[in-house]
């Protein structure tokens, strides 16, 4: 039987690929298009995930793979807006660097029982579980990215570049380095004694 959602997820990756190569040309018409279908491709983070519960095809490998394709995209627009000298090179090292880390302190837990979310979640403080694994930080991370990537190639055409949209961008694309730390700190706080063995 074939995993829709695992379609979906890998899907969006390449989609992305695509998108991101064609910001190196210049005009707006493309430019554009690249900032919906970005939209896009960050709202089909939401569907693959809806699919599987929908389907009833949830597997381990599916929501591994779901993180690794919402690492790739993500670490490919970061990528793109800094070798374009949109952005300080330091924010795509930023969620590389803390992605690798939280990840792998994830997949070691899982090694336990443990998920990053959810019932079974690695994370034990009332804190941590709120800016971890709430679906109201999780959802609140998620736009803030999405509206960054967007504001952000928007910012950079003709008409956008006149208005408040490269501003906007600008603030959005600090405020999501600041919610990265903020969410990554807890797992890496809770996660080194779980290492530890403590």
């Amino acid at each position: 039987m074939i995993n829709v959602p695992n379609l979906v997820t890998i899907g969006r990756v390449i989609l992305c690929m695509f998108v991101v190569m064609a910001l190196y040309l210049p005009d707006d018409t493309t430019r554009w298009t690249i900032s919906v279908l970005t939209g896009l491709i960050i709202w089909a983070d939401g569907l693959d995930g809806f699919l599987a519960r929908k389907l009833k095809q949830t597997t381990e490998f599916g929501g591994m793979l779901d993180i690794a394709g919402d690492r790739v995209v993500e670490i490919a627009y970061w990528i793109v807006f800094a070798t374009l000298g949109w952005i300080p090179v330091w924010v795509p090292l930023l969620f590389l660097v803390r992605g690798t880390f939280v990840d792998s302190i994830r997949a070691f837990a899982s090694q336990k029982g443990m998920t990053a979310f959810g019932e079974k979640t690695m994370m034990k403080s009332g804190l941590g579980k709120f800016l971890v694994a709430s679906n109201f930080s999780r959802f609140s991370y998620a736009i803030a990215k999405a509206f960054a990537f967007c504001l952000m190639i928007a910012a950079h055409t003709t008409y956008g570049a006149t208005t408040i949209i490269p501003q906007v961008a600008d603030f959005l694309v600090y405020f999501s380095c600041a919610f990265c730390i903020i969410r990554g700190l807890p797992v890496l706080i809770e996660g080194v004694p779980l290492i530890r063995g403590v």
